[in-house]
This record gives C-alpha cells, structure tokens and sequence, in this order.
C-alpha cells in the first residue's frame, strides 16, 4: 500500500531468520518441537524411563498407610474418654463397643488399665457420691440410681454410699429446702407439697422429706408455724409410705 513502511526485519513482525537450507531458524528462548531434555519435561521414572509417578506418588503422593494396631486405637479411645471426666469400666467398655473394637481386644486393654489404676470403680463410686451430694443434694436413693446406670456393681456402690450417713443427709435436705424457702411463693400448703415433692425427686425418703420441710416451715413465719403445727408427719410418713408400696404389699 502506497505510503506504508517497509519492514525492517527487526522488532515483533520481523520474519525468522533462516539456516541455509531454507528451513526457519527458531526464535531465541524457544525449544524445538521435540526436545524434550529442558526442565519443562516431566520426571523420568528410575528404571523404564517412562515418566510414569512411583507408587509413591500416586494419589497426591501419599503411599498406602498401614492399619494401625487395634489396641493402640483402643488406648487412644480410652484416653480421650477419661481426659472428659473419670469413666467406670463398663463407661469404657460402651465406649469401645461402640467404636467397633473387638471384645478380647477391650478386655486386654481395660485389664491392663486396671492393674495400673487408671480404671478405678471404688475411687469413682466415692468420688460421685461427694460430689454430687455436696453440689446437687442428692440422697442415697438417687445415687445409688446413678451409679447402677453407669456401671458400678451393687457391693462397690453400697460401700460408697455407706459414706453418707443419715445426719449427713438430713443436715442437707433441711439446707436445700431452707435455700428453696427464700424465693418461695404462695400457701403454706402448696409450698409444702412443692418442697416435698423437690426432695423426693432427689432421692430422700418420706420421713426425712416431711420433717425437713416441717421444721423448716415452722421456723419461717407464724403463718407457716401454725400449719406446720398442724401436720401430722408420722401420719403423712405412713400415708407415703403405702403408696409406695402399693397394694399388694
């Protein structure tokens, strides 16, 4: 086209330069199709040279992990429960269970855990028994209930209730219906049943229920004294007790 430049050979739209027998010269920085031996080519596997991955290098180049051994996944189980809070050995057990360890398996471990202390049922029996006496007012009866359902078999859980007497527990269920008594509203009747109700679902018995709401009542107002006056705490002990009993008994 008229008034256009001519080429100068130099710069981006320059033809390649030729080797003399005619065929194009690569451009500098560029590999010749084919030459393969530049860091661009893929790793060349040690013996065929095929540039196929090693086993180790298949799936993401991770090999295959061994099975780990049973036990020690069953230690590893074990420890994680008790860094929560103390386990029964039946707790443990369940645990095991659950995750798919064999029967011999758990046996051998919970053994050895046993021989050394970790596993400890009598320490654990006495240990719930202060402190959820001494943080949630339990009695006895309630205990014992929590023990059962966590394992602990009838003679380990009795020696550990032996620890609560019953002036221990009395002294605690007039301390709990006291601490009730500050917040409570309404007749002294209703508040009666209220508070005698809230011990028996903490495992105390009839009579130590009814006397402890009793005395407390007695002490609270004058209103609440003349009721208190009133009741009959044998009576109503012996009208509790034939409904627990039934009548077949």
């Amino acid at each position: 086209m008229a008034g256009r430049r001519a080429r100068t050979g130099r710069g981006w739209d320059a033809s390649p330069p030729r080797t003399a027998d005619g065929t194009p010269r690569p451009r500098r920085g560029r590999r010749a199709a084919g030459d393969e031996s530049g860091p661009t080519a893929g790793p060349l596997d040690d013996e065929t040279g095929s540039g196929t991955p090693s086993g180790d290098e298949t799936a993401g180049g991770r090999g295959t992990t061994p099975p780990r051994d049973e036990s020690e996944v069953a230690r590893e189980i074990c420890l994680r429960q008790l860094a929560v809070r103390p386990r029964t050995r039946a707790e443990l057990a369940t645990a095991l269970a659950r995750r798919g360890i064999s029967e011999e398996t758990a046996v051998g471990v919970l053994d050895r855990y046993d021989e050394v202390g970790i596993i400890d049922d009598a320490a654990f029996a006495r240990a719930w028994v202060s402190s959820r006496h001494a943080g949630r007012g339990l009695a006895r009866r309630a205990l014992a209930n929590e023990l059962r359902r966590r394992g602990v078999d009838g003679d380990t859980a009795s020696e550990a209730l032996d620890e609560l007497d019953e002036t221990t527990e009395a002294e605690t269920a007039r301390a709990l219906v006291e601490r009730k008594l500050r917040t409570a509203r309404g007749e002294p009747d209703a508040v009666f049943r209220r508070l005698v109700g809230m011990l028996a679902r903490k495992g105390y018995p009839p009579g130590v229920a009814i006397r402890a709401v009793k005395d407390a009542l007695a002490a609270q107002s004058a209103e609440a004294a003349e009721f208190a006056e009133r009741l009959d705490a044998d009576a109503l002990i012996d009208a509790e007790g034939d409904a627990a009993g039934g009548p077949g008994d």
